[in-house]
């Protein structure tokens, strides 16, 4: 199905009162070149247009068509214009799904009607397009005609709304609101707006995940045309979730694992409409980075400090080289200090030439990114005449170097459309504030390093698939026996059923060792885990004090010189499927929340990376004096639980080891607990 009619129309048919006619006001307003058909049942002339009685008088087939009537006359007018072979229809309405039964019945109906004509909605504002001047939208807009912009796919018709009004130079080339998304979804939406040449990148605004795998597929098909993609995705919060629920009648998602989706496929992700606003301007005149090695100047000290304080660990200012070092000394004023950051102060301010002369010195260095604060004085009451050679300079200094540059003001303010624009024509993006600006230049890092590896395979999802079925929960001896046969390292072990039998089963096993009451959950709150246990009768006390939780035991030998503990398990969530989760050990992971979420198929380098993020990290590498901890072999173990879900994804409904102990370096690592919970019915021998 094309929407490419639609989206670029020659014609465009529209049907209501005042949104109809807001169609027409704003695509005049914007110079739209094409036939507009009003259709209306009483009215003769609407904006000084002839006004057409039904879907079968007007003159031609529509390539788009605005419906903006109630939702049981849209279904009507939907069906007429599918009969017509209209290019596609915006849906206007609410009162579908979003509503509840009657509204998902109504859907059903619009969707049979629809035939195989696009259609974008229902309960949505619709479609901007600003190359040509298409407005079908049933309000007023703040956009301006562009030559070339991104595509801002969002999912709450306000907030598109909102973003119209943006005044901080970000040229728009599209605008949708998805509503409903019956048959245009998101994945649509960036597949449609990546094969446009005139769009440089994509900002999503969402409340939900639709489906995790075609939602890759687009991505990478977005990534393969050079399109980046930033994304804000609400839910973060109990409450949110509940108000997105509420207003999509859809999933929100789990949002650690939307993180894990973005951070896999290379989606930049921010937190603030402000932060999407500069990092869709960074991605539409820089491009992705390639890193975040950043050289920042300005002429003052405090706005330096502003700066450094508010860049996160992935971006940096190097120190200069003593090559540039020596470079930058010869130009600047001798009370000027070369370095980066650079305070150029105010001695060569009006020229120009000295200006760029110093910048060009400066940015020799080889950053990544080069920033210019520059806060420009008000239009309205001042005169900022006087800050010309200081852009100018620095616009000269990054042609001249080849540096990717951007002009920085320390709050939104003091930037205007104008500046912007006079900047972005010259390859220099104009940024509004620092920690936005930042989050801006974070999110092109984080697209360049995502497209520096090779794109994530498809992934294990079961999306649409239901996990309800009989569960057959293993204790802890079978599930580190199955544990075992799939490579994980297990202490030695006997299962007995009697004081006795565990005497005997502790000598031939050595001491110390550990008693556990098997079938018991959470052993260690009600007593049923012993350690360090040295004797026959140590042994056989601590089973005689378990008898009256369990029937059946298990003698393990000790683990003893433990570095670090992990938790590694195996989730469900609905819509993504079975995920591997790993973090502090023991209580770590509830009581500080460290733990990482991988989605699958995943790689030694992903399950290193996320190590790495953990708060215990530094227990790894050696803490006061403590040797290494064997990573290589934690990783083996995570990989081979992850190899035990991608061999059948259905079987393992949830896998807890809690604590992998891991041992020091080259000593390996020991599974000391572990639950398995399995589909009654595993299509795997593994599992059998």
């Amino acid at each position: 199905m094309s929407f490419e009619r639609l989206l670029k129309p020659r014609s465009i048919a529209v049907f209501g009162g005042a949104q109809a006619q807001e169609v027409i006001r704003q695509s005049d307003r914007m110079g739209y070149k094409g036939e507009i058909w009003p259709v209306h049942p009483k009215k003769t002339e609407i904006l000084g247009r002839t006004v057409y009685r039904s879907v079968e008088d007007l003159p031609g087939s529509p390539d788009a068509a605005y419906v903006g009537v109630n939702r049981h006359l849209t279904i009507d007018i939907v069906r007429d214009l599918a009969a017509r072979d209209t290019g596609g229809a915006i849906c206007y309405a609410t009162g579908f799904s979003e509503v509840g039964e009657e509204g998902s019945e109504l859907e059903e109906r619009l969707l049979e009607a629809s035939g195989d004509m696009p259609l974008v909605g229902p309960n949505c504002y619709g479609l901007l397009n600003y190359l040509n001047g298409a407005m079908l939208w049933p309000d007023q807009q703040g956009g301006r005609r562009v030559d070339e912009g991104v595509a801002i796919i969002t999912m709450s018709s306000n907030v598109g709304f909102n973003l119209t009004m943006q005044r901080r130079g970000l040229p728009v080339a599209y605008m949708i609101s998805l509503g409903n998304k019956l048959k245009f979804d998101l994945h649509d939406a960036i597949h449609t707006f990546a094969r446009q040449d005139r769009v440089t990148a994509l900002g999503l605004y969402l409340e939900t995940m639709p489906d995790p795998k075609a939602f890759q597929e687009a991505v990478n098909f977005a990534r393969e045309l050079g399109k980046p993609i930033v994304a804000i995705k609400t839910g973060r919060s109990e409450v949110a979730q509940k108000m997105v629920v509420s207003h999509t009648a859809s999933l929100a998602g789990s949002d650690v694992l939307v993180s894990a989706l973005f951070e896999r496929l290379g989606v930049a992700r921010v937190d603030s409409l402000e932060a999407l606003m500069e990092a869709l301007k960074v991605l539409h005149v820089l491009g992705p980075l390639n890193g975040g090695r950043i050289g920042a100047m300005s002429t003052s000290g405090g706005d330096l400090t502003l700066l450094a304080d508010a860049m996160g660990p992935s971006l940096t200012m190097p120190p200069l080289s003593e090559k540039v070092t020596q470079g930058l000394r010869a130009t600047v004023h001798e009370r000027v200090v070369a370095a980066n950051p650079f305070d150029f102060q105010m001695f060569d301010w009006n020229d120009e030439d000295r200006m760029a002369e110093n910048f060009t010195a400066f940015l020799s260095e080889d950053f990544d990114v080069s920033l210019c604060l520059l806060d420009y004085p008000r239009e309205d009451l001042c005169d900022q005449s006087t800050w010309g050679g200081a852009e100018r300079g620095f616009v000269r200094a990054a042609r001249q170097t080849g540096t990717k540059g951007a002009v920085l003001a320390t709050f939104s303010d003091t930037i205007s459309e104008s500046v912007a624009a006079r900047l972005m024509k010259e390859g220099v993006a104009m940024l509004a504030g620092i920690d936005t600006g930042l989050a801006g230049i974070q999110a092109a890092v984080d697209v360049g390093a995502a497209w520096s590896r090779p794109p994530s395979p498809p992934l294990l999802t079961s999306f649409g698939q239901r996990q309800d079925g009989p569960v057959n929960v293993l204790d802890e001896a079978e599930s580190k026996g199955l544990l075992a046969r799939c490579g994980v390292p297990v202490p030695s072990a006997r299962v007995v059923r009697s004081a006795g039998e565990a005497a005997a089963a502790a000598g031939e096993l050595g001491y110390p060792v550990v008693v556990k009451a098997l079938g018991v959950t959470h052993k260690t709150e009600v007593g049923g885990v012993r350690l360090d246990l040295g004797s026959a009768d140590e042994v056989s006390a601590a089973v005689m004090e378990m008898s009256g939780l369990s029937e059946s035991y298990l003698i393990e030998k000790m683990v003893d010189g433990v570095v670090a503990e992990l938790i590694v398990g195996v989730a469900r969530d609905e819509q993504f499927g079975p995920y591997l989760l790993v973090g502090g050990g023991g209580i770590m992971v509830e009581l500080m929340k460290d733990s990482a979420s991988l989605l699958m198929p995943t790689t030694r380098e992903r399950v290193l990376h996320a190590l790495g993020q953990l708060k215990c990290a530094p227990l790894f590498s050696g803490f006061r004096g403590a040797p290494p901890a064997d990573l290589n072999a934690a990783a083996d173990v995570i990989l081979a639980v992850a190899g035990m879900v991608e061999d059948d994804p259905s079987s393992i409904i949830e896998l807890d080891i809690n604590p992998l102990m891991l041992l020091a370096e080259g000593q390996g690592v020991v599974a000391a607990d572990a639950l398995i919970s399995l589909n009654a019915k595993p299509t795997s021998d593994h599992y059998k």
